[in-house]
């Protein structure tokens, strides 16, 4: 009887400390959304021209619920057709390269991985700048650039998967240098087409240098985006578990039950179709996948059931502040605000970490 006392008691104990655990999971993306929403709400508003906060909240409403209020026209092409659908398309692609980043940091037990390890956007930067330059960007229906950015994106982290698979499994370390290697061949292609390219090698290093503007089918590249979203996270906080087990160490995973085979190649792919999409829609915008990590799992922890949606979140926040600062500093690419604001986090992390492991 005292046994079973004890184990009900600790059966409570248990279950109050994970009450907690939730409700404190609650506020923090509560707070998150907040920080979020907050980010879109500026957004909307800065640029070359102001709009008011309540003239934003007119326009989205009138094409939300059909309102009966008759926004400035103008200003309606401002809000919906360029603005908003740039921000959902910013919140996407960072929250893709976020989930990557930390699955695949998890994964490859390093902290300098990031969704561009695997090779993925030399392929899309190639896949691309044959479209640009041999005019099949009206191909798939004015959607010939991201759609040959991801084919060959998808193509690269095919053949670096191949590479590393050997004997029925990958190893990790064979899988990221396979990734240099192909990625530093790709680019040598990169480099030969853009001899090529004369009068558009200028919007080639544009879309190189990333840019969530998009003149043509704004709301289209949104729509391609938002399913890999969707599935993708989804498929990486669906194995969240079986990756905590497997970053304490492969031979320990395998001894509590963890399929490690199917386990990478899940994340693997997962990770890199939706880096691919990222990149076809906006082009290479580095360190969000990195950074963004890195600063959810000292906030948050390392578990990745909290890590993945978390960072995603992050990334958002992130992307779309940085592309809020591109537009209002002229139009600047996203990539080269990203940098600016990743290289000098990422010495410090240098610094600070020294050489201690993940």
């Amino acid at each position: 009887m005292v046994y079973d006392s004890e184990s009900d008691d600790s059966r409570v104990n248990q279950g109050q400390i994970e009450l907690s655990i939730n409700r404190r999971l609650v506020v923090v993306y509560f707070l998150l959304f907040l920080m979020l929403l907050a980010a879109v709400c500026f957004s909307l508003g800065v640029g070359a021209e102001y709009v008011s906060f309540g003239d934003t909240v007119k326009i989205v409403a009138s094409h939300l619920f059909g309102s009966a209020s008759s926004p400035d026209p103008t200003r309606d092409l401002i809000i919906w057709q360029i603005r908003l659908p740039r921000i959902i398309l910013g919140i996407v692609v960072g929250m893709l390269l976020a989930a990557a980043g930390s699955a695949l940091q998890g994964l490859l037990r390093n902290p300098l991985a990031d969704p561009y390890t695997v090779g993925v956007s030399s392929g899309a930067a190639l896949g691309a700048a044959i479209a640009m330059v041999f005019g099949l960007m009206d191909w798939f229906f004015g959607f010939g650039v991201p759609a040959f950015a991801f084919a060959f994106a998808v193509g690269s982290m095919i053949v670096v998967y191949s590479l590393a698979r050997s004997a029925g499994r990958v190893s990790i370390y064979s899988f990221l240098l396979a990734g240099i290697v192909v990625g530093s061949f790709l680019w040598a292609l990169l480099t030969f087409v853009l001899t090529l390219a004369h009068q558009d090698l200028a919007v080639i290093i544009r879309w190189l240098l990333g840019s969530l503007s998009v003149s043509d089918h704004p709301w289209g590249y949104v729509l391609m985006t938002l399913p890999f979203a969707v599935v993708g996270i989804t498929v990486l906080i669906a194995f969240a578990r079986d990756l905590n087990v497997y970053s304490v160490g492969e031979e320990t995973a395998v001894t509590l039950g963890i399929e490690t085979e199917k386990l990478k190649i899940v994340i693997i792919a997962a990770a890199s179709l939706i880096t691919a999409a990222a990149v076809a829609a906006s082009g290479i915008i580095g360190f969000v996948g990195l950074i963004v990590p890195h600063i959810a799992r000292r906030l948050f922890g390392a578990d990745h059931r909290i890590l993945i949606p978390t960072s995603s979140i992050c990334g958002a926040i992130l992307l779309v502040a940085a592309d809020t600062a591109a537009r209002v500093l002229g139009e600047m690419p996203i990539g080269v605000i990203t940098a600016m604001l990743g290289a000098p986090f990422f010495l410090y992390l240098l610094r600070s970490r020294g050489s201690k492991p993940m």
